[in-house]
């Protein structure tokens, strides 16, 4: 995942707690410095109860029993119900950009567990892509909490959940400390009860760069900002270099133009699932976003920026999209 990096809340003191989860870097950080210890602790119960309901890596998780139905519907949890909500939702907002039916294309380019087991480099040839079944074929009843798969179809969730994971938490971390909090997962950035002068944040290609490093910092009052790429998860099999963003229609890596697409949004959700989709929609991104109203910066593959919807304009000189030394720009995003 690209990254966008908590770097302070302009004029406000504040702490920051950062731990690994979900397969990424999980930072939270509140104003004021306030409850950061109770803070980080509750961040710690959502990503632990995400990962026990959501993660395809692990065998006992209610996602993976839920794929060992065999086609029958299987009623879920409370919290699986609104992830599998928000997956879905995602799929509609994207015209199926973002579905979550791609989890066997996801597996056959060898992304079958967590990013840091898979090798660098493997002989192994690529299987023929296949394309997903399609996120119209799950039936899913939010009511009785009732979903149902086709048998032989894997549904991955992770183009959506840590978005969700997110505003989830920040939510949940804003009401129980009554302070403004930033929570970050790998460059999806949700804020709860923000600061008047907003967050400053860094984009960035990688989560793991230093904000304070950054040449493009955007100011987020509220909501939610991602930022999706293709340059940091990547490995090659059978000569092939790969990327964790699958086009749904082919099944096999989305091949784009864009090497960093950035988007803020009333929710990190619906910010995530944009800049995914601009990803897979590669030169129809533009118009898409535009049609959306959401502010966007879109970083090509040669280097050239174009800012969409009133995000701000990079500062002279900004290395584009790349960890460095610069200029900080403190311009309104959301």
């Amino acid at each position: 995942m690209a990254a966008s990096g908590a770097f302070g809340a302009a004029g406000t003191s504040y702490a920051a707690r950062q731990f690994p989860a979900l397969g990424t870097l999980a930072l939270v950080a509140t104003a004021g410095g306030k409850a950061i210890d109770l803070a980080e602790e509750v961040l710690r119960h959502e990503l632990g109860a995400i990962d026990r309901a959501c993660s395809r890596f692990r065998a006992g998780s209610e996602i993976a029993r839920t794929g060992r139905a065999h086609g029958r519907p299987v009623r879920i949890s409370p919290l699986l119900a609104e992830a599998v909500a928000a997956a879905l939702m995602a799929a509609e907002m994207t015209g199926g950009a973002v579905d979550p039916t791609v989890g066997a294309a996801v597996i056959d380019l060898g992304y079958d567990r967590d990013f840091e087991e898979i090798p660098a480099e493997s002989a192994r040839p690529v299987a023929p892509p296949r394309p997903a079944p399609g996120w119209r074929c799950i039936e899913f009843d939010p009511r009785d909490r009732l979903l149902r798969a086709p048998a032989g179809v894997v549904l991955d969730l992770g183009a959506t959940a840590k978005a969700f994971a997110a505003d989830r938490a920040a939510a949940r971390i804003a009401e129980v400390i009554g302070a403004a909090v930033l929570v970050n997962l790998g460059g999806d950035i949700s804020v709860a009860g923000s600061p008047p002068e907003g967050w400053a944040v860094g984009i960035a290609l990688d989560c793991a760069t230093s904000p304070s490093t950054t040449d493009v910092v955007v100011a987020l009052r509220q909501g939610g900002l991602a930022s999706s790429g293709t340059s940091v998860r990547t490995w090659r099999r059978g000569g092939r270099r790969l990327h964790h963003i699958v086009d749904p229609k082919t099944g096999d890596c989305a091949r784009t133009c864009w090497q960093l697409v950035s988007v803020a949004a009333p929710s990190c959700l619906v910010a995530n699932a944009a800049s995914t989709a601009a990803i897979v929609w590669s030169e129809a991104a533009p118009q898409r976003l535009s049609a959306m109203g959401l502010p966007c910066r879109l970083v090509r593959t040669d280097g050239s920026v174009l800012a969409l919807n009133g995000w701000p304009p990079d500062p002279p000189g900004a290395d584009q999209g790349r960890a460095g030394v610069g200029v900080r720009h403190s311009g309104t995003a959301a």
